[in-house]
């Protein structure tokens, strides 16, 4: 009988196996250690954009891969320049339908503001000369320009906006009117009872509306300001969509071609269309733009520039029609000095509003300006007459003034508002206007028909040229997914 061994050991058996040391391994930092001993490393995670653009390259050593990377590069170049062209004829296509519809119309209602004040103050100064009882279509004329100037300046009230300074102008205009008209009111009622009174009322007036005019003026020129923003908007040549839209076709041109030296087929159908697509959105763009750009040109040159002396040499001839009225309603009694001479106030602002106007051959000053810009006989025509009318009015003028330095008021009185027979000046200042009135209609439709004309141009081209993008980069797609089946 066999005993085990005394003790706690165990008996000797065979030896496990031992693993063989791993020598440490270069660059590697230890192991961690756990609580029972080192943890094995954790590989750190990749991101996903480094993930992608591992994809990308390895899809790039292939010509599928290839193949799928230049379709989306022309899918984006494409859909891109439709885009642009869409957002930049956008931007321009509204200008200039504000240049047509808003700013231009506002410049035009400034302007009526400004004169039909001026023509108030004129004939305002007129009805006073002709007594206590003034003719029935001077007062009528008066009213109607009150009536005007009171429309047009709801009308810019209300278009104003965010311009502070049109703003402004409007404000102080409405409330000038009530105290002009006041004055006026004032000045007639004395002249009715013979009283002296009256020429002082109508000389405060006059003062009140020399105000309101600097006012009006300050206004038209706002208006004027934003009309010329609206050209600056609308004119530029689009050359980020131009820009785009070359590099797109470059984009098209090299793809067909290397189809062509890798496969030796001349024609990829869905990149030809896509070719097609964007060569005629970049002509219609080049081409579109060209003409649209002409024709607002031409609005400005030969309209907005004409109507603007225009309105300034009908505002020079109301403001000289009422500064030779005040001459005799004031009869010296607002005086300025000139070197050692005294001279009638009314009568050197109305040499200076004529001086303005041009000489007696129409080659100077406002009316030679307006001969110089009108571009037909049509236009030149009014002009001319009125230069002819400016050089009668200056010499009964002066016939006017020797009667009543001379000490004859009435016969003065008689050439400034006599009849017919008397040849008096406002028959020549009523002829001046009214030449001045049909150059203003004449160069507004010349403005009308050039600016439609340019707006015109661009009409449909920011929808033509998002949906021809679609249907390029549709077809680049397509043309590129045909190669791509051949490797299926």
């Amino acid at each position: 009988m066999t005993y085990p061994p005394n003790g706690g050991v165990a008996p000797p058996g065979p030896a496990l196996p031992t693993m063989p040391a791993v020598p440490p391994q270069p660059g590697a930092s230890p192991a961690p250690a756990g609580p029972s001993g080192p943890l094995s490393a954790v590989p750190a995670r990749r991101t996903a954009w480094a993930e992608g653009v591992d994809r990308l390259r390895a899809a790039a050593t292939t010509e599928p891969g290839r193949l799928r990377i230049i379709g989306a590069v022309l899918a984006l170049l494409v859909v891109a320049f439709g885009a642009v062209t869409t957002w930049e004829m956008s931007e321009r296509s509204a200008a200039a339908d504000d240049v047509l519809n808003r700013s231009q119309p506002l410049s035009t209602d400034a302007a009526v503001i400004y004169r039909s004040l001026a023509d108030a103050n004129t004939a305002a100064s007129s009805g006073f000369l002709a007594g206590g009882q003034e003719p029935a279509d001077v007062t009528k004329r008066y009213e109607d320009d009150i009536s005007t100037a009171s429309e047009k300046l709801a009308t810019a009230a209300a278009n104003s906006g965010s311009d502070p300074a049109s703003a402004a102008a409007v404000a102080k205009l409405n409330k000038l009117l009530p105290e002009y008209t006041g004055l006026i009111e004032r000045a007639r009622a004395n002249n009715r009872q013979g009283l002296p009174l009256g020429g002082a009322y109508l000389r405060y007036a006059n003062a009140k509306m020399q105000t309101m005019l600097d006012a009006a003026e300050q206004l038209y020129k706002e208006e004027n300001e934003r009309l010329r923003a609206d050209y600056d908007d609308a004119t530029p040549y689009p050359w980020a969509a131009i820009g785009v839209g070359v590099l797109a076709l470059a984009a098209l041109v090299w793809a067909q071609r290397r189809n062509y030296h890798r496969t030796n087929r001349l024609f990829n159908h869905g990149l030809l269309a896509a070719t097609a697509a964007s060569t005629v959105v970049l002509l219609w763009l080049v081409v579109g733009h060209t003409v649209a750009r002409s024709g607002l040109d031409d609005s400005y040159d030969h309209g907005v520039r004409s109507l603007n002396v225009l309105n300034d040499a009908r505002i020079a001839s109301l403001k000289a029609r009422g500064n030779e009225n005040l001459t005799l309603v004031s009869r010296g009694a607002e005086t300025v000095t000139e070197g050692k001479v005294t001279k009638d106030k009314f009568d050197v602002d109305y040499q200076e509003q004529m001086k303005a106007l041009g000489g007696a051959d129409g080659s100077t000053g406002l009316l030679g300006t307006a001969a110089s810009l009108a571009d037909d006989a049509a236009g030149k025509g009014p002009v001319a007459e009125a230069i002819k009318n400016v050089k009668d009015w200056k010499s009964r003028h002066g016939e006017a003034r020797q009667r009543d330095d001379s000490g004859n008021y009435e016969g003065a009185l008689e050439k400034v508002i006599g009849t017919k027979a008397q040849d008096p000046t406002d028959e020549s200042f009523d002829l001046v206007d009214g030449a001045l009135k049909a150059a203003l209609d004449h160069e507004q439709q010349e403005f009308k028909a050039a600016a439609e004309g340019g707006r015109d141009a661009m009409t449909g081209l920011p929808v033509g040229a998002a949906v021809l993008a679609v249907l390029g980069a549709a077809a680049a797609v397509l043309g590129i997914g045909r190669r791509l089946s051949e490797y299926r």
